[in-house]
């Protein structure tokens, strides 16, 4: 959510930043905000106006009183209780108005970043650096589905059965390679000093309107019936929500939280869900990372923080690249965002592993997070990104150290976490 004195002062951005993502049905929104917002401040000003009045008034009534002018004092008395009439009808007006502004805002999507390249869509992100050298093997690579199947490790038939499509079970060292990549992600995490948490896997609905958009909610979401309660498409969410209507104070602040989760997403969506493979699934866990910071240090964050999801893959032996969001595929919280993507030689070609994130000030205006500084109490910055998600970065470690005998060549730095396993093997 943008700051009101955007729409106060300078309109003609706001609208601009609206066509720059290619959401033209959302300017009347910019007017219809301005002239409500002028409706709200008359009606505090009169109000504030009344109260003042009415203050002095009582004064006076009392001296009236004292000196028996008691046909005056009614008269006052009357003047009083009209503008108590009035201050009520204002009151509520400006309450009203404080709802339906709040509700067009939420829609108004954030100013991106002037370095964010102009796009209608993900067709037209911009590759911004390769790490690795992505590699095709000589020999034939299967899809991951069948690899883990061979080797033992993954049932969808079976969960298809106790839960439906969209589910997995995963077995054997396959589940452990899975479990020792999430466990790799923590520790590498906590060395470069982000405070490891495990959130809770629920949020209440007020959290989930202040960490993303109506639309988002909507394709995403699961809504635990009968209960204020939805399942977390990503630990992110119940992360940022931990600090909701919190004032901090500024020395407090970077704070960087690395945090697990299981994530539960519908995946509504022309993709739809993959019937055999594990690419696109309701559930998934995921390591994430999550920074609190003045807005003037976010962007230094960024950089570091899509740097070590770089620097995790490439420590897999999986070939990566970032690639640059475009306007038009950043969701509306969003000031700049890119993706990391993990080559498949399968493939020949990359696919998303992770997502960084820079927000601005708007899941902490929404949340009502601040910070106190000697000019004041002021929103600060929120920043996420994917360190792993998991199949998705299963398969990327899977395909980059899949061997010619059918065997998986276990990445070194996962193998303390295997036990001191080296290798994968048919049985």
């Amino acid at each position: 959510m943008i700051d009101i004195e955007l729409i106060r002062n300078n309109k003609e951005l706001v609208k601009e930043n609206i066509k720059k993502k290619f959401q033209d049905e959302k300017l009347p929104l910019v007017d219809e905000v301005f002239e409500l917002d002028k409706e709200f401040r008359e009606a505090k000003l009169e109000g504030d106006n009344l109260r003042a009045q009415k203050n002095k008034l009582s004064g006076e009534i009392g001296i009236m009183m004292r000196e028996g002018r008691k046909d005056e004092a009614e008269s006052i008395k009357a003047t009083v209780s009209a503008n108590n009439e009035r201050i009520a009808e204002l009151e509520k007006r400006e309450e009203e108005i404080s709802l339906i502004i709040r509700e067009k805002m939420m829609a108004i999507p954030q100013i991106i970043d002037e370095s964010v390249p102009v796009g209608k869509d993900d067709s037209e992100n911009v590759e911004i650096e390769k790490f690795g050298e992505p590699a095709v093997p000589p020999y034939e690579i299967p899809y991951h589905a069948d690899i883990c199947e061979t080797l033992g490790g993954l049932d969808k038939e079976a969960a298809g059965r106790t839960t439906g499509n969209g589910f997995y079970y995963l077995m054997g060292d396959i589940a452990r390679l899975h479990e020792a990549m999430i466990t790799y992600a923590r520790d590498f995490m906590i060395d470069k000093g982000f405070t490891y948490c495990i959130p809770p896997f629920m949020i209440r609905s007020d959290v989930v309107t202040g960490v993303m958009s109506f639309a988002e909610m909507d394709a995403m979401m699961y809504k635990i019936e009968g209960e204020d309660l939805f399942l977390i498409g990503t630990s992110e969410h119940s992360m940022i929500g931990k600090f909701k209507g919190q004032l901090l104070k500024e020395e407090e602040l970077p704070i960087a939280m690395t945090s697990y989760s299981p994530c539960f997403r519908k995946e509504v969506g022309a993709h739809g869900l993959e019937e055999r493979g594990l690419y696109r699934v309701h559930q998934f866990e995921k390591q994430e990372m999550v920074v609190l910071c003045k807005p003037e240090d976010a962007m230094g964050w960024y950089d570091k923080m899509w740097s070590a999801t770089v620097e995790f893959f490439r420590s897999l032996d999986v070939p990566v690249r970032t690639l640059e969001c475009c306007s038009g595929d950043l969701a509306d919280l969003k000031v700049k965002s890119c993706d990391v993507e993990a080559w498949s030689p399968r493939q020949q070609k990359y696919f998303e592993v992770g997502s960084c994130s820079t927000l601005g000030t708007a899941q902490a205006r929404r949340l009502g997070i601040r910070m106190k500084t000697e000019k004041g109490n002021e929103f600060l910055a929120t920043l996420n990104n994917t360190v792993v998600a998991s199949p998705r970065g299963l398969i990327a470690v899977i395909e980059n150290n899949y061997q010619e005998d059918g065997s998986i060549k276990v990445p070194k730095a996962l193998q303390p976490y295997m036990g001191g396993k080296t290798k994968i093997s048919v049985k």
